[in-house]
């Protein structure tokens, strides 16, 4: 098994997750199966393929089975770190959803592009598309660019209709680059709680790209693909006629804040944290804190327990609930993350576990990359 440290690894497999030491990333291998069959399942036969989106979890393990499951064109990921890591893995279809700038990371993305045979990269700067398109054109490379066209986010990202349609002439002239499609991401949406408007404002905002689309293949210029879609928007954004990829991410291990937005799929991944301290009657202190959980959506709180009235606050390592069950030191307690995403890239391992005893140890060799 490798790992960083592959003794310590080997020593956790048959153990009870209680008895890891602490805290400790974990991952039940029958209830993250059942996500990625679940988002396999409901791709067959349609018109959309999944693409899913590695920055989830960071784990070539996790990368490669949810590719195995069926219904996935290729593999997304945010960084040309992450892009590496997957190449090395075996995924031969990759897409970079973020914009590659600079000479050191475009000649990292052009060394790759001679390894992996399919390699997009998403562009809203005529500029940097030519930039790539130069050096891949020394190279003999070919890097396959999807514009990306701002529908609502306010981040990256150029403006449907028109300016699109500009930077696609632009680039079709490129030599070293092919003009693969656009990139459409409604991340402004994700979060909306009920899901019928979720669902209406997701195709309502998605129909900008399907028209940017028709007036770039009415100047003549074909748009292959359209890509976007996220966990909680997977299936809104697959009934838009035109939309190819969803980038879904988090649902092979889910967290507190995405289960309530799609429910179907079951939170897979919780950190194994434990009571270092009883200060006084109902709060308990866990040794998880800031550096040990993401939190952009809230606090880490207790499996089993994510509507209970406790107050928890975290510091850097410390987890301190307020309300806490009659919990004893030294006592391990599961923890659920608000966002699964920032949570993963904290840790170097997860412990996969069955029936909550340890069956295996999976790197994440893509925690930290942030290049």
């Amino acid at each position: 098994m490798a790992g960083i440290n592959s003794a310590v690894e080997r020593s956790a497999v048959g153990k009870p997750i209680q008895d890891l030491d602490t805290p400790a990333l974990c991952l039940d291998l029958d209830l993250f199966e059942s996500n990625l069959k679940r988002m396999a399942d409901y791709f067959r036969g349609r018109s959309a393929r999944l693409r899913p989106h590695f920055k989830n979890n960071k784990c070539s393990q996790i990368a490669m089975r949810q590719l195995s499951a069926g219904s996935a064109v290729g593999m997304t990921c945010a960084k040309l770190g992450e892009a590496e890591v997957l190449s090395t893995a075996g995924c031969r279809d990759i897409l970079i959803a973020n914009q590659i700038v600079g000479p050191d990371k475009i000649a990292r993305l052009v060394e790759l592009a001679r390894t992996t045979p399919t390699l997009r990269v998403a562009v809203d700067d005529r500029d940097n598309a030519a930039a790539i398109a130069e050096s891949a054109s020394r190279a003999g490379v070919t890097v396959g660019l999807l514009i990306e066209i701002d529908i609502g986010m306010g981040r990256c990202g150029v403006g449907a209709g028109a300016p699109a349609l500009d930077l696609a002439r632009h680039i079709v002239k490129l030599k070293g680059v092919r003009f693969d499609g656009l990139q459409a991401y409604e991340g402004h949406l994700v979060t909306v709680p009920n899901r019928d408007e979720r669902r209406r404002r997701v195709r309502e905002d998605l129909g900008k790209a399907v028209e940017t689309r028709r007036a770039i293949e009415a100047a003549g210029i074909a748009v292959p693909i359209i890509s976007g879609g996220s966990t909680s928007t997977y299936d809104a954004a697959a009934s838009v006629e035109g939309v190819n990829e969803i980038q879904a991410g988090t649902y092979p291990t889910m967290d507190h804040m995405y289960v309530k937005l799609a429910p179907e799929f079951a939170i897979a991944l919780s950190i194994v944290s434990r009571v270092i301290s009883r200060p006084k009657a109902g709060t308990a202190v866990l040794d998880t804190g800031l550096k040990g959980a993401g939190h952009e959506f809230g606090p880490p709180k207790p499996k089993g327990m994510l509507d209970a009235n406790m107050s928890i606050h975290l510091s850097e390592e410390h987890c301190t609930i307020v309300g806490a069950p009659d919990w004893k030191v030294g006592q391990a307690v599961e923890l659920i993350p608000s966002h699964s995403c920032t949570t993963c890239n904290l840790y170097r391992r997860i412990h996969v576990h069955q029936n909550s005893r340890i069956i295996d140890v999976w790197p994440i060799e893509a925690s930290g990359r942030l290049a």
